[in-house]
């Protein structure tokens, strides 16, 4: 992806900062364009649906329907969720805790927040706590 020198302890410098921010951001940005689309999306299933009496139960079609319906619904969700971990990502940036764990104090590796950049947790603290934080 980038260069990993951009994250964790060595991003400390202005421009390691101003790296990691605008990766920060444009990832935000990303995520708001596929949460408007899929919240588009859901409407526009839930619209259809209200012009259409549908017995999800006895309904062939309805099964699938509802699927589709709790399948948009659920990214939706997860992409709501990224954007709370990009938003809070973007606070430590700006506070300079950027990198640091928010578990157990340590440095997080710069290979896990290449891979994670909005992480707050190291490979050990999220182990221990996996509904905490990615």
């Amino acid at each position: 992806m980038g260069d990993s020198s951009s994250y964790g302890s060595e991003a400390r410098g202005a421009a390691g900062v101003a790296a990691t921010y605008a990766r920060l951001a444009a990832d935000r940005a990303e995520t708001l364009t596929r949460a408007a689309a899929l919240s588009r999306e859901f409407d526009g299933i839930v619209e259809a649906n209200a012009l259409v009496a549908i017995d999800d139960e006895h309904d062939p079609e309805g099964g699938s329907t509802a699927f589709e319906r709790a399948h948009v619904a659920a990214l939706l969700a997860r992409a709501r969720e990224h954007l709370e971990e990009l938003d809070q990502a973007l606070e430590r940036v700006e506070r300079g805790q950027y990198g640091k764990c928010a578990g157990c104090g340590e440095t997080i590796p710069p290979e896990r927040l290449e891979i994670r950049p909005a992480t707050a947790l190291c490979v050990r603290c999220a182990r221990s706590n996996p509904r905490r934080s990615p």
